[in-house]
């Protein structure tokens, strides 16, 4: 029997694999070009510099907290671009959000709140 899933879902599934499957220096350099050092930083709770040697080379690596967390806000991203625009997606990442009680996607990804910020975006996404 042929199993039948949702393309929202299938969205999902795609933006985590590819996040999971993309090089770290890409998933820090792509977040730090599109959303910002500082942005990236935050979430990581990190120094801008430490995002900067992150993405400049390859043998950096952060701790296994901070990697999830920008992997999650990868995720993310990969998975607004689909339906937004680079300026839109980065003012969704930092902008106050009704959904995550007013706080900005940025800060609850930095306070370990992914799963919350996952919700929210697939909100935002699915309701145009």
């Amino acid at each position: 029997m042929e199993q039948i899933v949702d393309p929202l879902i299938r969205r999902r599934q795609a933006a985590h694999a590819e996040a999971t499957r993309a090089a770290w220096t890409d998933v820090v350099s792509t977040l730090n070009t599109q959303l910002g050092n500082s942005i990236v930083a935050l979430m990581a709770n990190v120094t801008p510099e430490t995002v900067s040697r992150w993405a400049k080379n390859g043998k950096a690596h952060p701790n296994p907290i901070s990697e999830r967390k920008l992997r999650d806000a990868f995720a993310i991203y990969t998975d607004l671009m689909k339906v937004d625009s680079p300026h839109t997606v980065r003012a969704w990442f930092i902008g106050s959000n009704p959904y995550l009680g007013e706080e900005t996607p940025a800060e609850m990804i930095a306070a370990g709140e992914s799963p919350a910020v996952f919700a929210a975006a697939r909100t935002f996404r699915d309701l145009g």
